[in-house]
């Protein structure tokens, strides 16, 4: 019976009409059940009852697949509120594009290589950045400051940050690593703080510091920052 079941909806899947949705909708799919590694023309074609060639008529190679999965992600943040101040717009915004990131944990990989390898970003992210900007300039700020706010929010504003104190993965300890008990004499400030910070194993994004509040934290300065240079201005 089982096998009958998976029969009939192989069948049901190569009846409905291929289109680049589904393509791109199976890969996300895939990608969220064994990482974006697991991605294959082959794979989405057999998710989708279909041959690989198929797929060519709407994605051409890996690259424009992985462009188009950037798009589909950047199509899963809400939309800007209108009705509250630029702060809780951008804030709210910005929170968004971190929960689709935590739903798929191989997004900012992808999204920061593809943004790398491109000349200009997709064209999703383009108006993303576009309607952020927009909320910028419609809460007072001047275009100058707006062009300083997009430098410093970074990718902070697709939800992720570049961490420089990342925890490191396990493994042979490198030759020049210093011996714990060299530590507190050669570097006393980075050793007081390892010692202080509180370390969550159980976060929601996975070992080492409470990754959720830091992001809220950075987050929250930035704003702040921003606003007191617009009302200065």
């Amino acid at each position: 019976m089982v096998e009958i079941a998976t029969q009939a909806g192989a069948v049901a899947r190569s009846r409905a009409p291929l289109s680049r949705e589904r393509v791109l909708g199976a890969a996300v799919a895939l990608a969220d059940e064994g990482g974006v590694e697991a991605l294959s023309m082959r794979r989405i074609a057999q998710t989708l009852g279909v041959v690989p060639m198929a797929l060519y008529k709407h994605v051409a190679n890996k690259n424009e697949l992985l462009d188009g999965l950037i798009d589909v992600l950047v199509g899963e943040i809400d939309p800007p509120d209108r009705d509250v101040d630029w702060r809780t717009a951008v804030r709210r915004r910005v929170l968004s594009a971190r929960r689709m990131l935590l739903r798929h944990p191989w997004a900012a990989q992808v999204i920061e290589s593809r943004i790398k390898a491109r000349t200009t970003p997709t064209p999703a992210v383009m108006e993303y950045l576009d309607s952020m900007i927009g909320i910028f300039r419609a809460g007072g700020f001047s275009i100058d400051l707006v062009h300083h706010a997009m430098h410093v929010m970074g990718s902070r504003l697709l939800g992720f940050s570049q961490e420089l104190f990342e925890e490191a993965p396990d493994g042979e300890p490198e030759p020049d690593a210093v011996r714990p008990e060299e530590m507190a004499a050669r570097y006393p400030h980075l050793t007081e703080l390892a010692m202080a910070v509180t370390h969550d194993r159980d976060s929601v994004v996975g070992s080492g510091c409470d990754d959720q509040a830091e992001f809220e934290f950075a987050l929250d300065l930035t704003l702040d920052g921003l606003d007191r240079l617009r009302d200065s201005a």
